[in-house]
């Protein structure tokens, strides 16, 4: 069995990356084989309008015709029998990588009929991650909880049973001196990093774990 990470955000070894490290560690507990892709490291875009994917007979059709970085990751998202993909919440939204991804993936297996048919050839499952710096008390009043579901909703329609787990008030930097950040408070963001966070890690594991189990 093979299993995917994709790391969406652009630190490594940081919250996010830890997660999703921690969600592959619980999937190679069951026996798993798993490998790690940093999205920052490619070089790619999203979606770029060509419509190769729709051409009817054309030799694209149903896949993804853009010869970049991310042609590679595509080919091993539709070969893995589980994905976990983590991208950081940056003003509301995932990173731009985390969309230019899920454009190219969805879209070329989108088919313009009237049955909206879909062309992916292997569905499974698909665990998000999701980390931000807001309390989890701000999470409904900023919308944050419906832009999950959105996330699961759209992941479960294109590739397969999806859910998702999150991060609050996550720890920005490791020396908050250095940093214009008076809006925090430091002492918190560290008490809650060393108390909370590795809980959340437990979390991603056991998800991680479960994965294999939720085959379509």
């Amino acid at each position: 069995m093979n299993v995917i990470g994709i790391n969406a955000g652009p630190r490594k070894k940081w919250n996010t990356h830890t997660l999703i490290e921690n969600a592959l560690e619980g999937a190679r507990s069951q026996g798993a084989q798993t490998e790690m892709i940093h999205l920052f490291d490619l070089d790619f875009t999203g979606c770029v309008s060509c419509f190769a994917c729709k051409l009817i007979d054309g030799k694209s059709y149903g896949t993804c015709a853009v010869q970049d970085d991310l042609k590679e990751v595509l080919k091993k998202i539709e070969e893995a029998d589980a994905v976990v993909l983590g991208s950081p919440i940056y003003f509301g939204e995932v990173t731009a990588e985390f969309r230019g991804l899920l454009e190219r993936l969805f879209f070329q297996y989108l088919v313009y009929d009237k049955e909206r048919t879909l062309l992916n050839p292997k569905r499974k499952p698909v665990l998000l991650i999701f980390t931000t710096n807001a309390p989890e008390v701000a999470y409904e009043q900023v919308g944050y909880l419906k832009k999950f579901d959105d996330y699961k909703g759209m992941f479960g329609r294109f590739i397969g049973e999806t859910n998702y787990m999150y991060a609050s008030e996550t720890l920005q930097f490791k020396d908050y001196s250095k940093y214009m950040s008076t809006m925090m408070d430091p002492a918190a963001r560290e008490k809650r990093h060393d108390e909370i966070f590795p809980m959340d890690c437990k979390r991603a594991y056991s998800m991680g774990s479960a994965l294999l189990n939720k085959q379509e």
